[in-house]
């Protein structure tokens, strides 16, 4: 399913609509250049989970936690990930254990740690506002069904 954002709102949006929709253990494939738009979107799952809006870049922590009382969001930049010792370090494994919700950017760089029902969103930049967004993996994010 592919969806066209024209702002960084309708992003947000988008990414509040598929947070609705998350259930705890979601782990969730971003794949998108730089700029793409990968934390605008996942501010917009942040709030859809009832987490808020103070979701920023993991660029420089690697992780960045949003706790709730009944679901956790967990951030994940694996730009600067080489291996599975770095992988350990950052607590994937504990976080998936603990049925988080991941969002993991750079997830090409982690492609075999990812589990295999992970929900694929590649997010294209067309332009200074414009967002080609595919969500693959699971029908429940098929938006012309629902």
């Amino acid at each position: 399913m592919k969806i066209t954002t024209h702002s960084a709102e309708e992003t947000i949006a988008l990414g509040e609509s598929i947070g609705k929709k998350l259930s705890k253990g979601d782990v969730i494939a971003f794949k998108g250049d730089l700029g793409a738009g990968k934390t605008t979107i996942t501010r917009g799952i942040s709030i859809g989970l009832g987490l808020g809006d103070n979701v920023t870049s993991p660029t420089f922590s690697l992780v960045n936690e949003y706790r709730g009382s009944d679901k956790s969001l967990i951030h994940f930049d694996m730009y600067r990930i080489t291996g599975s010792d770095d992988l350990e370090l950052t607590g994937f494994w504990d976080y998936i254990e603990e049925g988080c919700i991941l969002a993991v950017e750079w997830s090409e760089n982690i492609a075999d740690a990812m589990p295999e029902n992970a929900i694929t969103i590649s997010i294209k930049r067309i332009d200074d506002n414009t967002r080609e967004i595919e969500i693959t993996g699971d029908e429940k994010f098929d938006y012309t069904r629902n």
